[in-house]
């Protein structure tokens, strides 16, 4: 009988060592959080929701291991390039939105020419005309022809807002420089006719002769589009397959939001999973042959539907979430941006909730 108890707890024992030596190991894998940052508890992620009591839509379930029954909580940086150990984000609960949300405020946004109801609750009731606008900047080269519409559909569904499609403006590369074209090109018999009266301007950019590589300066961009903009619009997002940088120093951008102006542009290029990048030159981008095109088409519509959510509830007042792992995560590099979480936390679910009134179980 002791003999068996001892083989018992003998097991016992080298069980509690494995699970130890794996903790251990995990902790090793981990790099510190950015200097002031602490991550909340998982009181504080629970009471960050917002719902006292806890309302079912937006409940995570019961404490475990990874942090809830449904939902994991912020997971740890492993890279010292990884967002939370650069930066020391305060988070966003949801009664903070309820006070900084501007598109919940009972005055009219500036520059908004639109209709406003005061009275409204929701965006949508108090901007009854309101859209997101999404305009392709330049072609997109892709082997799905339905790749825009896919995307435009996703975020439709996801924001519960309607999502209308803009004519592409068009870009022309001419010896390296590239110039926006203030009128489409229809056809080559009426650019023949009209080409008297088109005009183009030309955007900054940077040139490298060896490789032939450009990027476009996303600011140059910016100032464009701010022309452009629907008067019904809640924002106009532009999407290229162009490269972008913001300054000299950069290896590139994803892009950049004018949020006062209700316009963004962002790049899908570094997005393509067929395409290799150095750490840290601009210039040098090498094919990557390995990479399906099935593969190709559909992690390129996965990484630039979550880029495009991501931002445009940005410009919507929905900050970085700290609280769970969630789509609203922030992200120091492109590696990181590409492993998280396609989905809403409840934290940030219950502000796009309340933020557009869609009924929450309808939108899954």
């Amino acid at each position: 009988m002791t003999e068996t108890n001892s083989a018992k707890l003998s097991k016992v024992d080298i069980h509690q060592k494995k699970q130890k030596l794996i903790r251990q190991k995990e902790e090793l894998s981990f790099v510190p959080f950015a200097t002031g940052f602490k991550p909340p508890t998982r009181c504080q992620s629970r009471l960050a929701i917002g719902c006292e009591p806890m309302m079912k839509d937006f409940d995570p379930g019961a404490e475990c291991s990874h942090g809830f029954e449904y939902f994991k909580t912020i997971p740890r940086p492993t890279d010292i390039d990884d967002w939370l150990a650069q930066y020391n984000e305060e988070g966003q609960t949801y009664k903070q939105f309820l006070n900084e949300c501007p598109w919940l405020s009972s005055r009219k946004r500036k520059y908004m020419s639109q209709t406003f109801v005061f009275s409204g609750k929701t965006l949508p009731q108090k901007y009854p005309d309101g859209k997101v606008y999404i305009v392709p900047l330049g072609e997109f080269q892709s082997e799905d022809p339905k790749f825009f519409d896919h995307l435009i559909e996703y975020t439709s569904i996801f924001l519960g807002l309607p999502v209308v499609p803009l004519p592409v403006i068009q870009l022309r590369e001419e010896n390296g420089d590239i110039f926006w074209i203030k009128e489409p090109l229809v056809s080559e018999a009426l650019q023949r006719r009209t080409s008297s009266r088109m005009s183009k301007q030309k955007l900054t950019t940077r040139y490298d002769f060896k490789s032939k590589h450009f990027q476009v300066c996303v600011d140059s961009c910016l100032m464009k589009l701010r022309q452009k903009i629907p008067s019904d619009a809640i924002c106009l997002i532009a999407l290229t397959m162009f490269d972008l940088y913001g300054d000299e120093t950069d290896l590139f951008v994803a892009g950049m939001a004018a949020g006062n102006q209700r316009v963004a542009v962002f790049s899908l290029y570094r997005y393509d999973p067929s395409l290799s990048f150095s750490k840290e030159n601009w210039y040098e981008v090498e094919p990557d042959k390995t990479v399906s095109k099935k593969d190709k088409i559909s992690l390129l519509l996965q990484r630039g539907s979550k880029l495009l959510v991501h931002e445009i509830c940005h410009l919507l007042g929905i900050d970085h979430c700290i609280y769970f792992d969630c789509c609203m995560n922030g992200s120091g590099h492109l590696a990181e941006d590409f492993r998280q979480s396609m989905h809403l936390c409840p934290v940030d679910l219950h502000k796009l909730h309340i933020l557009v009134g869609f009924d929450v179980v309808e939108r899954t």
